[in-house]
């Protein structure tokens, strides 16, 4: 799977206005109930919330991963913020984060759910991309970033 695939600049919100977890979960959900992604917009922020609260997305190293699936969403749709400020996500290393990959899926859809969640852990294993997004200036840079480093990993 190719996080280009299905990511793209307009799913993309740099910076990130909020300064919690929870208020950068919702505003990633709303760049992707703006776009019509996804149907019930506050059933969404609630599902992401509730898993955040069984066990922290931050992975570590400036990153999280919310995600959630859905009956409100009918394919695999991701939105990528990067806020302003470093965002304290009660992260498994202590690190506030400075990268958030919001993922929703259809309930019925483990295998690409799963799938994306290890494509984006495995890219994000790269000190050098994890620096350079957040230097990123806008979407389009960022979505450019990614797609670069996908087709030079194949």
């Amino acid at each position: 799977m190719r996080l280009a695939d299905i990511l793209q600049p307009d799913r993309m919100k740099i910076p990130l206005v909020a300064a919690d977890r929870r208020g950068a979960i919702d505003e990633l959900v709303d760049v992707l109930a703006d776009r019509g992604d996804v149907s019930d917009r506050e059933g969404i922020k609630e599902a992401v919330w509730q898993r955040e609260q069984i066990r922290t997305t931050g992975i570590g190293h400036g990153i999280a991963i919310p995600h959630a699936k859905s009956a409100c969403c009918e394919k695999l749709v991701l939105a990528v913020g990067v806020p302003d400020e470093p965002i304290d996500f009660d992260a498994v290393d202590g690190q506030p984060v400075r990268v958030i990959f919001l993922l929703i899926s259809a309930v019925d859809q483990t295998g690409p759910h799963i799938q994306a969640l290890a494509t984006i852990s495995r890219i994000l294993t790269d000190s050098n991309l994890r620096a350079s997004i957040t230097e990123v200036a806008s979407a389009q840079q960022l979505h450019k970033l990614l797609v670069e480093h996908e087709d030079a990993a194949e």
